[in-house]
């Protein structure tokens, strides 16, 4: 279903018709760049995906390409994203920069075809040439045997994020590879003290900085900031016929990673969010970082574990772990005792999240697994909304994440833009 469709599919399916009232609403709150309570001031808001401009004009491309509301929003919002200088370099990522505006740019090319494709060429470039030097950068570091920092490697910052932007927008170019050679090269082992960790293993907490819970640095699990990234970029690659040497290798040794850090609870398997050093080689795992209590949201826990696991094993025509990957995500979403940890509506850690990782989990699931998994992104959909975020505008904690999914959870976005998730 396109997301010209949305609006017909009102008419045979409630849950769509409530939500996309719920879009509109938030739509309407948010017609003007330059409306009372928004930090137009600030110099970050023009061009975070995250929490800015960027996020809420997407909403506006989407209704846009509903014909629910008109084009003249998406051109005001695109004014404003586009009216100052735009940060490149080492500090930007998939949510904020250049990466943040030409995922702007993107959707407004897919609305109206023929239109901001220049200027998306011209950022692209910018942003290649900004990745061969953090390319650079990178394998300088693992030539001196140091511990990478998240921001190399993840969603939200590294070059998973940045490369999946590469893959729809520049995926015959050079910076594309180098991007998926560095990932590759991301899961060698490396000897680090006494002991022999990941390649991915970082020498801070998850917050990336020096934490007294994690005095020897922490492996990270999740989608937002840990190594779900980069496997979710390597296989989508795979799936589209662009690989590299140790392609499928790489993918192989984060999938046997996970597995070693699968706890088996009675509703289904889960995954933690971080491990720390004291904890390598220890079994059984602790319930403390199991998963078992935390979450299932697109940032860190289950659900997204779950999505990108379905992504590795469709690359490999594994339908065993898809399989196994789905019953994790069901069992996720079915477990009451999960449930009750979902307290918001967001894309990053809530239920509008979660509707969308469902949505193409159904989409590509098993013929057994995919009713019950399209039935349950109904049903969150159906829970997404009603109390969207007030204060944050953006994308990723914001009202814009929530009435996104509101009109295409259940629905192909003309502006595809749910491609920063790395789930699609």
């Amino acid at each position: 279903m396109t997301a010209t469709s949305t609006a017909a599919a009102t008419t045979v399916n409630p849950a769509v018709d409530v939500a996309v009232g719920i879009a509109l609403h938030i739509a309407d709150r948010f017609d003007r760049p330059d409306g009372s309570g928004l930090p137009t001031g600030q110099a970050w808001w023009h061009q975070s995906l995250a929490h800015g401009a960027p996020g809420v004009a997407l909403l506006h491309m989407e209704l846009a390409a509903a014909e629910l509301r008109p084009f003249d929003r998406v051109h005001n919002w695109l004014t404003t994203i586009t009216s100052r200088p735009v940060t490149t370099g080492a500090t930007t990522g998939a949510f904020y920069g250049a990466p943040a505006v030409a995922r702007a740019l993107a959707g407004a090319a897919a609305v109206r075809p023929g239109a901001y494709r220049s200027a998306l060429r011209a950022v692209t470039t910018r942003i290649e040439a900004d990745v061969e030097h953090r390319v650079r950068r990178a394998r300088t570091r693992l030539d001196a045997g140091a511990l990478p920092i998240m921001a190399e490697f993840d969603t939200i910052r590294g070059l998973a994020g940045v490369g999946a932007h590469l893959l729809h927008h520049a995926p015959d170019g050079p910076a594309l590879r180098s991007v998926l050679d560095h990932l590759v090269r991301l899961t060698q082992p490396v000897r680090n003290g006494s002991r022999t960790v990941p390649g991915w293993w970082t020498p801070t907490g998850p917050t990336g900085r020096a934490e007294d819970d994690f005095p020897d640095g922490h492996g990270n699990v999740g989608l937002a900031h840990g190594i779900c990234g980069p496997l979710a970029v390597l296989a989508q690659t795979r799936r589209r016929g662009i690989t590299v040497y140790g392609h499928d290798e790489a993918i192989e040794t984060i999938c046997a990673w996970l597995d070693d850090w699968r706890t088996d609870t009675a509703t289904g398997p889960r995954w933690p969010y971080v491990i720390a050093r004291n904890e390598l080689g220890t079994i059984p795992r602790t319930v403390r970082r199991s998963g078992a209590t935390r979450r299932p949201s697109w940032c860190y826990g289950t659900a997204g574990v779950a999505r990108t696991l379905q992504l590795a094993a469709l690359a490999l025509g594994d339908t065993t772990r898809r399989r196994d990957a789905e019953d994790a995500l069901t069992g996720a979403l079915t477990d009451p005792t999960q449930d009750a940890l979902v307290t918001d509506d967001s894309l990053c850690h809530g239920y509008a999240g979660l509707a969308r990782i469902t949505a193409h989990a159904a989409a590509d699931a098993d013929t057994d697994a995919a009713p019950g998994l399209r039935r349950l992104a109904v049903s969150l959909l159906g829970r997404v909304g009603h109390q969207p975020a007030a204060d944050d505008p953006g994308l990723l904690e914001g009202a814009a994440g929530v009435g996104l999914v509101a009109l295409t959870a259940l629905a192909d976005p003309t502006t595809r833009w749910d491609t920063c998730l790395l789930t699609t």
